[in-house]
């Protein structure tokens, strides 16, 4: 089937078979590799990407259901060389440990940022519950999270 897809601002048309996740589509048709495959179930949020601004798990996503639509990745959040704010207060609160998850940790939390710029304790803690950190980096997470909102 053919789909248009727009990564990164990047459009492309490509000719998948319909089972082809957009994690697949995204690695091996865009050689994005920052999102990553964890569990492949969408229990871990290692995948999470932003379709149209809001977070969404690219393991459980058809690349046909993205079609005609924004997706956004890791990759493309910094801007001319200069990383996004929840990025760069990742890296200054050091909100990471293997970095595995910190990439999805990131694009959930910049989905979250962009609906509720200004968020409690409580929603960060509800928007990243989908996201885990096998290395327990939960309360750098979130005051790095804080931060990026300006309210650390």
């Amino acid at each position: 089937m053919l789909v248009r897809l727009t990564v990164n601002g990047r459009v492309a048309s490509l000719d998948l078979e319909v089972p082809t996740t957009l994690l697949g589509a995204i690695r091996d048709h865009f050689r994005l590799t920052g999102t990553k495959e964890g569990c492949d179930r969408g229990e871990c949020g290692a995948c999470t990407i932003l379709v149209d601004g809001r977070p969404a798990l690219a393991c459980l996503m058809l690349a046909v259901s993205a079609d005609g639509r924004n997706v956004t990745t890791i990759e493309g959040l910094a801007t001319d060389g200069t990383l996004h704010a929840v990025q760069q207060a990742f890296v200054d609160h050091d909100a990471l440990q293997c970095g595995f998850c910190t990439p999805g940790q990131i694009v959930s939390a910049t989905g979250l940022l962009e609906r509720i710029p200004q968020p409690t304790r409580e929603q960060i803690h509800e928007a990243m519950a989908g996201n885990l950190c096998r290395c327990g980096a939960y309360p750098k997470i979130e005051r790095a999270i804080l931060r990026a909102a300006g309210s650390a």
